[in-house]
């Protein structure tokens, strides 16, 4: 129960990661508002401690909503976690405007629309953990996803500069960088497909949600807290 009381907000939290990590932190004690556009799995049951808030993380508008409803509810924000992503997947010459730039929507001002938000309770309070998730893409491109790679790769620098800026507030910053994890979304790709993915990893296997969830759940934690400007890759050494 190392989270008992800790108020977090998990944007995407409805489905995958999120989801993983909606059960995680509510296991361990914490209050949980989770921002999402998507409906939440049957798991996620309302209680006391569980908050949805139908949010488009893309509009600023959206998200000061869903802030000040949180702030109502749970009365602080102690944990933000920006899981919220979107992928539209095409080569360069194939990719329309609007796919790049709902990618950007979503991945990249979606971080910058929630952290603008909730930072300032965080510095009220002089505490916070962030964790924003990148992607191993963002590390090192990934042929057809120059949007989604793009956004990721943004999100690394946005983490490292705002630990700089937020570091003095006693408000740690961390981007987690995922593999190939077996989302719903990987489950119903071909098997020929996931075993070649699966082959690329020296553990020779794809993580889960829940391997991302504990990463999140340490760095939201006290024994991180000298933890800031970090990225940890959750990959299973695909990328060494």
């Amino acid at each position: 129960m190392r989270f008992k009381d800790v108020n977090v907000v998990i944007t995407g939290g409805a489905s995958g990661i999120g989801a993983a990590s909606v059960e995680k932190f509510l296991s361990e004690g914490a209050n949980v508002s989770v921002w999402d556009w998507g409906t939440p799995t049957a798991k996620q049951l309302p209680s006391n401690r569980y908050h949805f808030i139908k949010t488009n993380v893309a509009s600023s508008e959206d998200v000061a909503r869903a802030t000040q409803e949180t702030l109502t509810h749970f009365k602080t924000i102690d944990v933000l976690i920006n899981n919220a992503g979107i992928t539209r997947d095409a080569s360069l010459q194939k990719m329309t405007s609007e796919q790049w730039q709902q990618v950007l929507d979503v991945n990249l001002t979606g971080v910058f629309n929630c952290c603008k938000s909730v930072s300032p309770v965080m510095i009220q309070n002089n505490f916070g953990r962030i964790i924003n998730t990148s992607s191993i893409v963002g590390l090192y491109g990934n042929y057809g996803q120059v949007n989604y790679a793009a956004t990721k790769a943004g999100v690394i620098a946005f983490t490292k500069t705002l630990a700089r800026e937020l570091g003095k507030h006693n408000i740690t910053v961390n981007a987690v960088a995922p593999g190939f994890i077996a989302t719903d979304m990987i489950k119903t790709m071909p098997e020929k497909v996931i075993d070649a993915m699966r082959e690329k990893v020296p553990l020779k296997k794809l993580g889960t949600p829940e391997d991302v969830a504990n990463v999140y759940a340490f760095l939201a934690s006290n024994e991180a807290q000298f933890v800031s400007g970090s990225v940890i890759s959750v990959d299973g050494g695909l990328t060494i």
